[in-house]
């Protein structure tokens, strides 16, 4: 398969073996001042005394976990895999901090939660307290979101976004699909370099739009590169879940479109995201 870019091809990494590999530890609930509200989040920490590069990860618009489980099996799968490169992973709970559900099918009028205000707000909290704790890298935080945490992403790593101090800004930034119709209309760039991540076949997020978004910034921005899976769909990284259709009234999906694993993809972009948060 011959993904495309715009830009030069990457060189992949070796994801290592997980054979035998321990069980991923249970995270560990933290607590984050923030603007009206105690930010509540899920922590992933290697063990040992650090420093550590760290990255906050956003959750889609479903939500980070369930009443069972305080983060969803798509979120720990990408715990385990920056965990065994040596990251902490951050995961802050934008809905459940605000008493709320899952926010896929909120219409956008009723929608309290917006990628570009509450959740950038989110962003900056957590960086604020990453950089008060011992074991982090200070100069190698990143961040990394999928879908509306991917939106989020694009808007936190915008030159207007930026949270004037003498503190080290964010190391990179990778977005899985992320809906680019508003930022492709607004001259988006960014800050820092910018890795999106989407299907061709994503019809739930917009794969051209994302294109003119990378395309718009070349010149006048930080480094951004696309790439797009041919015959990957929305949520193409998630493990184990068969290409299906959107439907029913599961509010922790979108309203329509289709998603499901595409293993070929999954793979190398597991492989691109150990590269990028390298650099």
């Amino acid at each position: 398969m011959r993904f495309s870019s715009v830009a030069l091809s990457l060189t992949l990494l070796a994801v290592p073996c997980t054979a035998g590999a321990a069980p991923l530890p249970a995270p560990q609930q933290v607590d984050i001042p923030a603007v009206s509200l105690t930010l509540h989040a899920q922590l992933y920490k290697p063990d040992g005394l650090g420093p550590f590069p760290t990255v906050i990860a956003l959750h889609g618009c479903g939500g980070l976990g369930a009443q069972s489980e305080p983060v969803l099996p798509r979120y720990r799968d990408w715990a385990e895999q920056l965990l065994k490169t040596g990251h902490a992973v951050l995961l802050p709970d934008s809905y459940g901090s605000r008493e709320l559900g899952p926010q896929c099918r909120v219409n956008m009028k009723e929608r309290r939660v917006l990628a570009r205000r509450e959740r950038v707000a989110d962003v900056n909290a957590s960086r604020q307290w990453l950089l008060q704790q011992p074991w982090v890298a200070r100069d190698r935080i990143s961040l990394i979101g999928w879908a509306n945490g991917a939106s989020a992403v694009l808007w936190a790593v915008r030159p207007q976004s930026l949270v004037r101090s003498t503190e080290p800004d964010f190391r990179s930034a990778i977005a899985f699909y992320p809906d680019c119709r508003i930022s492709s209309g607004l001259g988006w760039s960014t800050r820092v370099p910018t890795l999106l991540l989407i299907g061709a076949k994503d019809d739930v997020s917009s794969p051209s739009a994302c294109r003119q978004v990378v395309d718009g910034a070349r010149g006048r921005s930080a480094l951004a590169r696309i790439i797009v899976y041919p015959g990957a769909a929305h949520d193409f990284d998630r493990a184990n879940l068969p290409l299906r259709a959107i439907a029913g009234a599961d509010a922790s999906l979108p309203e329509r479109g289709h998603i499901g694993t595409d293993a070929e993809a999954r793979k190398d972009a597991q492989e691109r995201v150990t590269e990028w948060l390298a650099r």
